[in-house]
């Protein structure tokens, strides 16, 4: 039989017969060290799952999730949102003639208002948001092609791109600045937003274009090459992006700390978003001093330079206006995930403790085996 087979020695690798021919021909043992590691002895501890110990977990978890479920939840639904679509899908919008005849190779701009009614006031900072839907900006391709070295100014890098950038890399024999499909596709809408007021005198909003991004980004990541505080000689040999209507250097002339490759509005858009419905931080709406409200209630328009077309790949544009709380923006998952959760565990524990009531019938010394 095959248990009477068995031969301990074999099993380590030692054959019957290896000990006929000499110590040098003796084949080392299989058989693991015997350390406390190797042999599986070194101390451990399991716990021991009765009613005392998991009924108290799931009621203590349900107990803790649920208060926090609900006031994450108020929390985002006193954020006060509202979301515009401006895209031009369909004939009778305002931005339909923009929508259908701008392409990247226009060579004239295009303009659209679109008229909105705030029901309600926003207190504090506001926040305006561009969306984009349908963009894919988590591909793989699009997310390596970037320079890293050349966004942090680094002068070799700016005449010689990576050759991630292919094929936004060069343009008419030219290094791009800045390369790569990233920047190649920078959002270049210009939103305008004006107050009605009741004589229906329109009233610019004030829009603040610093402070959109992240300090990080703007001070350690993003720099323009040193040597000449004048860009244009800088970015000079330098060829701007196919898609993009003036160079680099040309973003904000009006603000040197905000022109070049630390422009904010750029920097934002250079931080990929994972999924293919995004908004990105615009502009900031500062709250009043006094205490009138950022925006009141009443009629708006929205003036868009209708730059960057989406129908090509059925795509959507939209304008968000949002407060913000102590959590961040409107996003009402994370208290409905705590709500969920421990309304769960505090059913199971109710469920289990009425099963442990009516079945158990062994004493506390049968919980622990012997």
């Amino acid at each position: 039989m095959m248990a009477s087979s068995y031969n301990a020695k074999e099993e380590d690798g030692h054959h019957s017969g290896a000990s006929s021919h000499g110590g040098a021909g003796t084949v080392k043992g299989k058989k693991p060290d015997n350390t406390a590691f190797k042999q599986q002895r070194l101390p451990a501890w399991q716990p021991i799952l009765t009613a005392g110990t998991v009924l108290p977990a799931f009621f203590v978890i349900g107990l803790i999730f649920i208060p926090i479920g609900i006031g994450l939840f108020v929390s985002s639904n006193n954020i006060k949102e509202f979301e515009i679509d401006y895209t031009g899908v369909d004939i009778s919008d305002p931005c339909y003639s923009c929508a259908r005849n701008f392409s990247w190779n226009s060579t004239t701009q295009c303009f659209c208002s679109m008229p909105f009614t705030l029901e309600q006031p926003f207190e504090s900072n506001v926040f305006m948001y561009y969306g984009l839907s349908n963009f894919y900006q988590n591909h793989r391709r699009y997310v390596k092609s970037r320079d890293d070295s050349q966004l942090n100014g680094d002068p070799s890098s700016l005449t010689n791109p990576s050759k991630e950038c292919e094929p936004y890399r060069t343009s008419e024999g030219l290094p791009i600045a800045p390369c790569g499909a990233i920047a190649n596709s920078l959002f270049n809408d210009t939103l305008e937003l004006y107050h009605i007021d009741s004589s229906g005198t329109p009233n610019a909003v004030p829009l603040v274009k610093k402070g959109i991004a992240w300090w990080t980004d703007k001070h350690v990541k993003y720099r323009n090459p040193g040597g000449n505080s004048n860009l244009t000689v800088v970015f000079q040999g330098t060829n701007k992006p196919v898609n993009w209507r003036k160079p680099v250097y040309e973003l904000d002339e009006s603000d040197p700390e905000n022109n070049g490759f630390i422009n904010e509005d750029f920097i934002v858009w250079m931080r990929t978003a994972a999924l293919p419905t995004f908004r990105k931080l615009y502009r900031i709406i500062q709250k009043k001093a006094n205490t009138t409200p950022t925006l009141p209630s009443g009629r708006y328009v929205l003036n868009i330079t209708y730059n960057y077309p989406v129908l090509s790949f059925d795509g959507r544009k939209r304008m968000i206006l949002s407060t913000i709380s102590w959590m961040g923006g409107k996003n009402p998952f994370l208290g409905i995930a705590y709500i969920t959760v421990g309304s769960i565990c505090f059913f199971l524990g109710v469920v289990l403790l009425i099963i442990h009531h009516k079945y158990d019938t062994r004493n506390n010394s049968a919980d622990i085996p012997n």
